[in-house]
């Protein structure tokens, strides 16, 4: 599978219901790269917007590989 679908209105409907105040998003790339890809700052983009509407907060997006991590806060793009 190259791509997973990202549901942005059920990740932001399920904070509201949760009553949490802000969301991790996590996900692999088997392949092994780090980099995000073009999708996932777009993904990352839209994810947050959406989650500020509700006063929901994306915290990070961490993209994990079986040699390490990216996270978008450490790496200054959240």
């Amino acid at each position: 599978m190259e791509k997973a679908p990202v549901y942005i209105k059920e990740i932001t409907r399920k904070a509201l219901i949760k009553n949490a105040t802000l969301v991790i998003m996590s996900h692999n790339h088997p392949g092994g790269s780090l980099e995000p890809s073009e999708e996932d700052q777009e993904v990352t983009k839209s994810l947050a917007a959406a989650c500020s509407t509700v006063s929901v907060r994306l915290f990070d997006h961490i993209i994990i590989t079986s040699t390490g991590y990216f996270s978008f806060r450490e790496n200054g793009l959240l």
